[in-house]
C-alpha cells in the first residue's frame, strides 16, 4: 500500500488522539498526558501545515489573523469577564502571557480550519450561510469541550458555572473567524483537516462519556 503525505498525516492525527484518549483516562498516566497537551496541539498544527496544499499568502494571512485574534479575544475574555464569562486558565495548556496560554491561538486556528475543511465537502456556495453553519458547529463542539476542559485543568469557571453568554460569545467570535476563513482565497479542501475535526469531536465526546 502506498502511503501519501496526506494519508500519513491523517493516520498520525488519529493515532495521537487515540493515545491521548486512553492516556487521559488512566490514573497512572493522566498527569503526564496533561503536560503533553500543548505539544499535542502544536503537532496537530504542524500536520495541518504540512498537509495543506498551495500555501499562498492568503493561507498564511488566515493563520496569522486567526492566531492573533484568538489570543486577543481570550485575553479580553479573561480580563473583563464580559465576552465568555468569568473564567481563568489552568496549567494544562502551558506557558502563558498575561495569563493566556500562547497555544490557545493555535487551538483557534485548528478549530476554525478543521471546521472549514469538513464543510468544504458540502455543496454550499454562500459564504454567509457557511460561516453561520460553521459557527453553530463550533459552538456545539465547545459544549463537548467544556466539561473536559474543567476536568483536566484547561480552564476553570467562577462558582463552577458556565454562563449562557459563553455560547453566545463563542458563536459570534466563531462566525467572525469563519467569515475570515471564507473571505480569503486559499484551498479549503483538506482531508487531514476533515479527519482532525471528526477525531477531535469523537475525542471530546468520548471523554465526556468517560467522566460522567
Amino acid at each position: 500500500m502506498k502511503f501519501s503525505q496526506t494519508r500519513i498525516c491523517g493516520l498520525l492525527v488519529v493515532l495521537f488522539y487515540t493515545v491521548g484518549f486512553f492516556g487521559l483516562n488512566s490514573t497512572m498516566s493522566v498527569e503526564l498526558f496533561k503536560e503533553l497537551v500543548p505539544f499535542h496541539l502544536l503537532l496537530m498544527f504542524v500536520l495541518i501545515i504540512i498537509s495543506h496544499k498551495n500555501q499562498n499568502r492568503a493561507f498564511w494571512t488566515f493563520v496569522t489573523v486567526t492566531y492573533i485574534a484568538g489570543f486577543l479575544i481570550e485575553l479580553a475574555g479573561v480580563k473583563t469577564g464580559y465576552i465568555f464569562g468569568d473564567y481563568n486558565y489552568g496549567p494544562t495548556l502551558g506557558y502563558k502571557v498575561y495569563d493566556i496560554p500562547l497555544i490557545i491561538g493555535v487551538n483557534w486556528v485548528l478549530m476554525v480550519y478543521s471546521t472549514g475543511a469538513i464543510l468544504a465537502n458540502l455543496k454550499i456556495k454562500n459564504r454567509i450561510i457557511l460561516a453561520l453553519f460553521g459557527a453553530g458547529i463550533l459552538t456545539i463542539v465547545d459544549l463537548l469541550i467544556e466539561p473536559v476542559a474543567v476536568k483536566f485543568d484547561y480552564w476553570s469557571w467562577a462558582n463552577n458555572e458556565i454562563p449562557l453568554h459563553n455560547s453566545i460569545g463563542w458563536f459570534l467570535f466563531s462566525f467572525l473567524m469563519m467569515s475570515v476563513f471564507y473571505m480569503l482565497q486559499f484551498e479549503k479542501n483538506n482531508r487531514v483537516g476533515s479527519i482532525l475535526f471528526i477525531i477531535q469531536a469523537l475525542f471530546f465526546l468520548g471523554l465526556n462519556i468517560a467522566i460522567i
